[in-house]
């Protein structure tokens, strides 16, 4: 059984992103092209380990190389996407980027063959057969396993803040579901998701890994699929709350502030802090705020006896951190309310063709 170690947790500060995406045709409708991706033909050269399925066909996966210094992420990133654009475009396809594609209809859409995926089906059912979800995912290097765990403990609590930030999939199944981000609320149908527990420290969680292993719960550690976890074979903290982007500048953004809450919780950790503990349920609460309202949420605080809203919490946050990019986010249009405004102004088609990633 591979349950990672503490020993994978050896250096703090490295970087690794990982985005899904929608395979599309001309039209920029979801179609099955993952097989030939995956399959058909050598992963460019840029990306020696090529690209991975995800659940759907019309689904997958592209991840940066580890990134050594977070002033080469923008790089990284571009080297990521321009070669998956072009590798999808020898085939004839496209590729298109949001939490939810605004054209899927999942019993309209394949299921990859992949034993692992067909596992899940067999085990989740409806849930997953629905799950026509896409994320962004980053990786922070820790340089200590119960570090990781204090950290990730802390994230918890801006992983809702990410998540309005990021909200960009209002649309699900071909309608308007009045949610800034459908796909985290699609997402959490399915077990081991949302915002965890706290966890005392490295092998609290590792205990409750190994259990939900050894009861048969999950096939592997991979399918802890939390908002926030320590990834025990990386030795990273992982967050998994934000939306897919187009824009890589927003990804970039997402990304900037993450490291930069990482870096700064473990130097908080290194001073012995004492962390705050918010009820879950007040977490919960905080998630939810972010998947109605998005950019237009307000969240309970840190102690609990207050409100603020996300852009209260911008400012404070690039003020604290140094940091600028998720400002910019904020004041800029968000992502939902971008494709409703072109979805009424154009039309389907435009929205469609919005969503194509540039090379």
């Amino acid at each position: 059984m591979d349950l990672g170690s503490r020993d994978a947790f050896a250096r703090m500060g490295t970087l690794g992103i990982e985005e899904e995406f929608y395979i599309v045709d001309a039209d920029g409708r979801p179609t099955s092209g993952t097989d030939e991706l995956v399959y058909g033909r050598g992963p460019p050269e840029a990306i020696p380990e090529g690209f991975d399925h995800e659940l759907f066909k019309c689904t997958i996966e592209a991840q940066t190389e580890l990134i050594e210094d977070p002033v080469d992420a923008g790089d990284a990133l571009a080297t990521v996407r321009e070669a998956l654009v072009e590798h999808a475009a020898a085939d004839g396809y496209r590729i298109a980027a949001a939490g939810l594609h605004p054209a899927a209809k999942w019993r309209e859409l394949d299921h990859v063959e992949k034993p692992r995926y067909r596992a899940q089906l067999d085990r989740i059912q409806y849930p997953q057969h629905r799950n026509t979800t896409a994320g962004l995912h980053v990786h922070v290097g820790v340089d200590d396993a119960d570090k990781a765990v204090w950290i990730a403990n802390r994230l918890r609590w801006h992983c809702p803040v990410l998540l309005a930030l990021s909200a960009n999939s209002p649309f699900w199944n071909g309608f308007d579901t009045g949610l800034a981000s459908a796909r985290a609320k699609i997402f959490e149908n399915l077990p081991n998701t949302g915002i965890p527990s706290a966890f005392d420290d490295f092998d609290a969680f590792q205990r409750y890994e190994r259990r939900m292993v050894e009861h048969g719960s999950i096939a592997d550690r991979g399918e802890l699929w939390f908002d926030v976890r320590p990834h025990t074979g990386h030795g990273t903290v992982e967050v998994r709350a934000p939306d897919a982007q187009c824009d890589p500048a927003v990804t970039l953004a997402l990304v900037e502030y993450v490291h930069a809450l990482v870096v700064d919780y473990a130097e908080r950790y290194d001073d012995n802090e004492i962390p705050d503990r918010l009820r879950r349920e007040l977490l919960d609460e905080n998630k939810w705020r972010a998947i109605r309202h998005g950019h237009d949420a307000s969240f309970v605080t840190r102690d609990g006896e207050g409100t603020a809203s996300l852009g209260e919490i911008v400012d404070d946050e690039c003020d604290r951190l140094g940091i600028g990019g998720i400002r910019e986010v904020y004041d800029a249009e968000s992502g939902s309310d971008r494709q409703r405004r072109l979805r009424e102004e154009s039309g389907l088609d435009a929205l469609c063709a919005d969503l194509f990633v540039s090379p």
